[in-house]
């Protein structure tokens, strides 16, 4: 007989002393990044960023049309720089309310934007080239699997390996270097301090990144669906009581081209009477303000997001 298990004797492990991750707190906090829709500052800054961008890539459409390559290039070009900087500015902003700490000023923000935002891309294609080394080793599997003789052999453990390195890259791409490099950044690392959080998250806490990520994405589908709604809604009445009481005979999809972030080129102008140009060009360009807020509100949920999944990791990391 086997003696009776004594309890006082039993010493657990130093791993089994570790607090558990708290999934319901972490995912209250992703959640909570609904919030950020007001985030005054934020908004202005977004706002401000998909509205120079759209207009520097119209300009580069119109450029292009007309066979203007060099300045077609330049101002898609300028495009993504405002895009890329002023988002980095908003998430600045978003890391400051995660953080709890008192919120910098939009110019103060921007400024430091023009200052780090190099680092995020560095950091990216310093990821990148450790994803291209993983792939040139899968690569190498392969080679070798073509070997007379032991190839076959050496496939049998090729296939599995190869299909579990892809998934797993594959993820921490999606849950990790692409959503999380840039809190990274914004929370104060440098360059080489945010390739070192990322490799650590990849490997210590790759499973809760894709949870919460998922409890994100969530979020921001909501946000983005209950906009759709109120513009398609709104758009609809709007239309029709402008028909009516303004006495243009127009369909009304054409007054709500601008919010669906159609312009005047894209309308067919057959059959339109002359008198309802006006109307027709003062709804497209306040449609397409509404349809930039309707893209913004997303875009600071993900933002505020990204921002309290990377707090939420770490303070996991801080707890153990």
């Amino acid at each position: 007989m086997t003696a009776p298990f004594d309890i006082s004797t039993f010493e657990p492990s130093e791993r089994s002393l570790r607090p558990r991750f708290d999934w319901w707190q972490a995912l209250v906090r992703v959640l909570s990044s609904i919030e950020a829709v007001r985030d005054g500052r934020a908004m202005y800054v977004l706002l401000a960023a998909f509205s120079g961008a759209g207009l520097a890539l119209a300009s580069a459409q119109s450029s292009f049309g007309r066979g203007e390559m060099k300045w077609a290039i330049g101002q898609g070009a300028a495009a993504l720089f405002i895009a890329f900087y002023g988002s980095t500015a908003a998430g600045l902003l978003s890391m400051d309310r995660a953080l709890g700490r008192p919120s910098r000023d939009v110019g103060q923000a921007i400024e430091d934007a023009l200052g780090i935002g190099h680092r995020v891309l560095v950091t990216l294609i310093v990821m990148g080239l450790l994803g291209a080394v993983v792939a040139a080793g899968l690569l190498g599997l392969y080679w070798l699997s073509g070997l007379p003789r032991i190839g076959p052999w050496l496939f049998v453990l090729v296939v599995p390996v190869t299909v579990l390195v892809i998934g797993l890259v594959l993820m921490a791409a999606a849950v990790v270097v692409a959503p999380l490099t840039g809190p990274t950044v914004w929370s104060g690392a440098s360059s080489v301090e945010s390739v070192r959080l990322l490799l650590h998250l990849i490997r210590e806490r790759l499973l809760q990144a894709g949870v919460l990520m998922g409890g994100l994405s969530l979020a921001t589908g909501l946000v983005g669906a209950a906009c759709s709604v109120f513009v398609m809604v709104g758009g609809r009445v709007m239309a029709e009581a402008c028909i009516f009481v303004l006495g243009v005979d127009v369909n009304p999809q054409v007054l709500m081209a601008g919010l669906f972030g159609y312009g005047l080129h894209s309308i067919n102008a057959a059959g339109i009477p002359k008198e309802a140009y006006p109307y027709i060009s003062s709804a497209t360009v306040g449609g397409g303000v509404v349809f930039a807020l309707a893209l913004v509100m997303p875009t600071l949920v993900y933002l505020r997001g990204v921002c309290e999944v990377y707090l939420a990791l770490m303070a996991a990391d801080k707890a153990e």
